[in-house]
């Protein structure tokens, strides 16, 4: 159960609640709140104007409590921001980012240059900071608020330069026309920081040269320390600060030995990607939509269909190949019940920017601000 002050720090209720950003609403025609809806365990918004552009959200549940959130705010004097939140273990620190990483990132670009990459960076790593203080504070009556963590990707349009932020396996992929025929090809712009990856395992064991352990196959799987797959992230506190590595957390977090240096990170990795005219979309997607699509199917299937309902589009195809996987109609998956449906998929969030450069080029002040907020469900 979430504490007194947790709730109150991660308050905000309804099903997919959208409401402009001081000052402004939400804009009519292809971008109307008519397009928002709600089919059983999927919640979505088929089209809205931005800064950027036009998106399109989607989200999907399969764990008993969402831990899932997204959140899109497009608005000057930072333009588009995006972030997908891929909470583990519980919602609490997905919450808790979603809450407060856009807040720190506004203060982080608030001097004279702006947004640029050691602002996002000082945003995450505020976000970190605030994360711990809660721990902290709620160790004594909720020990486990020290295993929750969460995976963060956060993407930001600022005039012509689009900026991806990542911990962890959620993924940003651009989709872009090449040649004359109009042909789309995808181009990954996030970094992964999963245990899956040679690359990881070799990152995390320079970084312990005297922990033989530090990564080790577990059930089939590649975890840091056999219990985590991805070696960043916002929370997983007991892995990074050894005070909470105690018996009051329950036994398959607990790590048997003693450490002093933090064995996961919330240091991003961050890009920068000068937006060009033929850059036509970025698909923003938690780790549960890329389980079931490879990049190129999941821009393939955007830029084959009209741009309404992009979002939901890619989750209804990474549910019908989570069905062809189990061997079983898409329509019996729809019918399970969240909890019973983690069996076959993860939670899904989506969410596709189509940019409009020649908006950029001109400056967007007639674009209404924008904001979206996923689904709390208490």
């Amino acid at each position: 159960m979430l504490g007194p002050l947790l709730r109150l720090l991660s308050a905000c209720g309804g099903v997919w609640p959208t409401s402009p950003a001081p000052g402004g609403t939400a804009v009519s025609g292809d971008a109307s709140s008519n397009s928002e809806g709600r089919d059983g365990l999927l919640w979505w918004r088929d089209l809205a104007r931005c800064h950027a552009g036009d998106v399109s959200v989607a989200v999907a549940q399969a764990n008993q409590v969402l831990e899932d959130q997204c959140r899109l705010e497009s608005a000057p004097p930072l333009g588009t921001v995006v972030g997908v939140f891929d909470g583990h273990a519980g919602p609490d620190a997905a919450r808790f980012a979603c809450d407060h990483l856009f807040p720190n990132l506004r203060e982080a670009s608030s001097g004279p240059q702006g947004v640029t990459a050691e602002a996002i960076r000082e945003a995450f790593l505020a976000t970190e900071e605030g994360f711990v203080a809660l721990v902290s504070h709620l160790w004594e009556a909720q020990p486990d608020i020290a295993t929750v963590g969460t995976c963060c990707l956060v993407g930001v349009v600022h005039h012509r330069t689009l900026f991806v932020a990542n911990l962890g396996d959620s993924r940003a992929v651009l989709g872009r026309k090449v040649g004359r025929t109009g042909q789309i090809a995808a181009e990954q712009l996030s970094s992964e920081h999963n245990a899956s990856e040679e690359a990881v395992r070799n990152e995390l064991m320079v970084q312990h040269p005297n922990d033989p352990q530090i990564v080790a196959v577990k059930h089939g799987v590649w975890r840091v320390k056999g219990i985590i797959q991805v070696s960043r992230s916002i929370g997983d506190v007991y892995l990074k600060h050894a005070r909470y590595n105690t018996e009051r957390i329950k036994p398959k977090f607990r790590v048997s030995e003693s450490f002093s240096k933090p064995i996961l990170s919330a240091n991003p990795s961050i890009i920068s990607h000068n937006l060009q005219p033929n850059d036509c979309f970025v698909i923003f997607a938690s780790d549960g939509l890329w389980e079931h699509l490879s990049n190129q199917e999941a821009v393939e299937i955007v830029h084959n269909h009209q741009r309404a309902g992009s979002a939901r589009r890619l989750i209804k195809a990474a549910l019908q190949e989570a069905a062809r996987k189990r061997e079983m109609r898409y329509s019996d998956l729809t019918k399970i019940d969240k909890k019973v449906r983690r069996h076959f998929h993860d939670d899904i969030t989506v969410i596709v920017l189509f940019i409009n450069y020649d908006l950029l080029v001109k400056g967007a002040a007639q674009v209404q601000p924008l904001s979206i907020r996923c689904a709390l469900d208490y």
